[in-house]
């Protein structure tokens, strides 16, 4: 059966842009792939344990591609456990050591991300470059405004938008002399307006995959209200082939974002989907822990379909957004009507609603 939402996949987004495609271990990213979500770990990379861990739950909770701290040799070596052990492809994260890249790929790492704004001569990048072409693992140029060289911040009057697009095309232009093309770029900011204009200027000018994120975007709020803002923008322009929300907060937290983000854009299906008002003085029933509930039950359902469910809580707009809905409940005064497809299915009593829901859930999804 086609969910409603299914129909309305892609409508609100522009197509995206044509890029070329990547592999990342077994998981492509650009070209016909879908957006893919990237997190990353935030234990000690030397603890293999607690990493692997990490990883577990990130892949539990849908993750496809997971970032790993590579700040010294022994974080290096120790990418090859992990990499051995890990449920996801495994991407290694280097900064002002180009040897350590060098090791990370000697380990079995699935990418290389490198920072050219504090590995800031590319001569030294050569061996990486050959290494990685030899392995066939494609390089993330990860471009930030909280590193930028001086040289480019003075020339641009600060970490502005056209630093970060200048920087990355220096970079596509050095690699792509070397006849290195299996590339990713990311030109990220902690200000919602830079990184997206950056984007947008590059997306412009090269058809590389891009890693979209609005980067130290903040505690949970606010990382969520910043990361729906910019990585979203971008998504409605057909702009972003993988994205990572940054947050401080457990690296699942940020897979949960990033698959709302998706879904709500219609780009990216993670199951049902929950429309419920914000109540006011008409509700006449404790619509938030009834929402709760069927959270809750839903998640146990382990439901794939993209089911839209409406729970609303009065006459004002309740039975037009259950009518929309695949399964809705309206509340009114007394009573709750039940909606499947369009229709009501049944009238029962407050207490009775909850159940008679969630049946209606399962009814409908056993029937596909």
């Amino acid at each position: 059966m086609n969910f409603r939402l299914q129909t309305q996949e892609g409508s609100s987004c522009r197509r995206r842009r044509a890029t070329r495609e990547v592999m990342v271990g077994d998981v492509g990213i650009g070209g016909s792939h879908p957006v893919r979500i990237q997190s990353m770990t935030r234990t000690d990379t030397t603890n293999v344990p607690a990493t692997l861990r990490q990883i577990t739950q990130l892949a539990r909770a849908r993750c496809e591609l997971v970032r790993v701290a590579v700040p010294d040799e022994e974080s290096a070596r120790a990418v090859r456990e992990i990499k051995r052990r890990a449920r996801l492809p495994l991407i290694a994260d280097v900064h002002f050591d180009y040897r350590l890249a060098l090791l990370a790929l000697e380990a079995g790492a699935d990418k290389i991300r490198i920072n050219p704004g504090n590995i800031r001569q590319p001569r030294r990048l050569l061996p990486v470059i050959r290494a990685a072409a030899e392995r066939r693992v494609p390089i993330r140029i990860g471009v930030n405004s909280g590193s930028l060289p001086p040289s480019l911040i003075a020339k641009h009057g600060g970490p502005t938008a056209a630093a970060l697009v200048e920087l990355a095309l220096e970079q596509a232009e050095f690699f792509e002399e070397q006849g290195f093309g299996d590339l990713v770029f990311s030109l990220k900011s902690s200000s919602v307006c830079d990184t997206v204009q950056a984007y947008r200027a590059f997306a412009q000018r090269s058809d590389y995959p891009l890693h979209v994120g609005v980067t130290e975007a903040g505690p949970m709020l606010q990382s969520a209200v910043r990361s729906a803002i910019g990585i979203g923008c971008l998504l409605l322009e057909g702009i972003g082939e993988t994205i990572r929300v940054s947050a401080t907060a457990a690296p699942v937290q940020e897979v949960k974002i990033a698959k709302e983000i998706l879904a709500s854009l219609g780009v990216r299906h993670f199951g049902p989907i929950i429309i419920s008002c914000p109540t006011c003085a008409r509700t006449s029933v404790d619509l938030l822990s009834i929402v709760r509930h069927v959270e809750t039950a839903l998640d146990r359902m382990d439901i794939a379909e993209p089911l839209r469910v409406a729970v609303m809580g009065c006459a004002v707009n309740g039975p037009g957004e259950a009518r929309e809905a695949d399964v809705g409940v309206a509340f009114e005064e007394r009573l709750a009507h039940l909606f499947r497809n369009g229709k009501v299915v049944a009238t029962v009593t407050h207490d009775q609603a909850l159940v008679a829901l969630l049946e209606q859930v399962s009814t409908l999804v056993g029937s596909c």
